[in-house]
């Protein structure tokens, strides 16, 4: 099947299937349905690591990737569940403005989010203290939580 665009700013593409009974809006219809699938496992290989060098052998990858993949549906399932957090999403630089989150925005949410808790309860009390604003500490854990 051949797609073209009447006004001429797409390019035209072409469309292949074994089935030549299937119409074609149904093959248009496949072949967008792979895009969030397509999403999502490159979003797990760049960020989570899926198909790294470390993981080059057969066990490794039959033990992690599942893991992984699970990890990636976790993160989307916690930032659903923070609907109300939603406002710090997405992150948008001066140079390169989002509409909408990126995996890695939800990933840094989810982090900042878990580092924000109280996590110090076992510290030592004889323990070194710095204090620090609440308003630098949410700087700080902002930029950690996006670069980490």
């Amino acid at each position: 099947m051949l797609v073209v665009d009447p006004d001429g700013r797409l390019p035209t593409q072409a469309f292949f299937t074994t089935d030549l009974n299937m119409a074609p809006a149904r093959v248009v219809e496949l072949f967008v349905q792979r895009w969030s699938l397509e999403v999502t496992f490159e979003e797990v290989r760049r960020h989570l690591g899926v198909e790294t060098q470390r993981q080059w052998n057969d066990l490794a990858i039959a033990r992690t990737t599942p893991m992984l993949m699970a990890l990636f549906s976790l993160v989307c399932l916690m930032v659903y569940r923070w609907r109300e957090r939603w406002d710090t999403l997405p992150r948008s630089a001066a140079w390169y403005l989002k509409s909408q989150a990126t995996f890695s925005d939800c990933l840094a949410l989810v982090r900042r989010t878990i580092w924000a808790e109280e996590n110090d309860a076992n510290s030592p009390p004889e323990g070194e203290m710095v204090l620090m604003s609440s308003k630098r500490l949410d700087r700080l854990l902002e930029q950690l939580a996006a670069t980490a």
